[in-house]
């Protein structure tokens, strides 16, 4: 009787290990993609040249951002958030519409020019929160920080709370503190 009590508690001690295994690195099992899609049986049962092809070809990215080789020759990389003061945000608000803008800055330059990524990130990703006070004006600047090269994100909003539909609330910029200052320096903090 001992023996089957001992042996419930081992194989209940085993399930709940194996269960936490796999709980703590499923992100890992399904990012190696050990479920077969269906082109990845067709590529092993077929060795024509196509799904060669296919298995060997990466996804096409856009052509890399021109910041990309400013970040081989200049170190400190700074983000500017600028703000339209127009709009008369709330606090919370401004942080969500800034963290929008964040995001979305971070993820076009994610893959088009990560060294510049990596020297923003390494330069502990300062952020300086600045404002405007239009939209004429924030259009007029990103065209300014496109002359430059450095990449902008503008986010529109979708006006289910404080402001119109279709508002630009917030623009990021992101570059050398050099450029970056060429563009926005003369701008207040909010």
């Amino acid at each position: 009787m001992e023996m089957s009590w001992l042996s419930a508690i081992l194989v209940g001690a085993g399930y709940l290990a194996l269960g936490y295994f796999i709980g703590s690195h499923k992100n890992f099992i399904f990012s190696q993609k050990f479920l077969f899609s269906k082109d990845k049986d067709a590529s092993l049962l077929n060795d024509d040249k196509k799904s060669k092809q296919k298995k060997n070809s990466k996804p096409k990215i856009k052509d890399s951002l021109e910041v990309e080789q400013l970040a081989d020759i200049l170190e400190d990389f700074k983000m500017i958030l600028v703000v339209r003061n127009d709009l008369k945000m709330g606090k919370g608000k401004i942080a969500a519409q800034c963290s929008h803008a964040t995001l979305g800055l971070y993820k076009k330059v994610l893959y088009r020019a990560p060294k510049a990524l990596n020297r923003w990130e390494m330069s502990a990703q300062p952020k300086v929160v600045v404002k405007i006070e239009s939209e004429e004006d924030m259009l007029a600047l990103q065209e300014r920080a496109k002359s430059l090269k450095l990449p902008t994100h503008i986010t529109i909003d979708a006006g289910r709370t404080q402001i119109a539909p279709n508002s630009r609330t917030v623009m990021a910029i992101l570059g050398p503190v050099e450029v970056v200052d060429e563009v926005t320096g003369g701008l207040k903090l909010l």
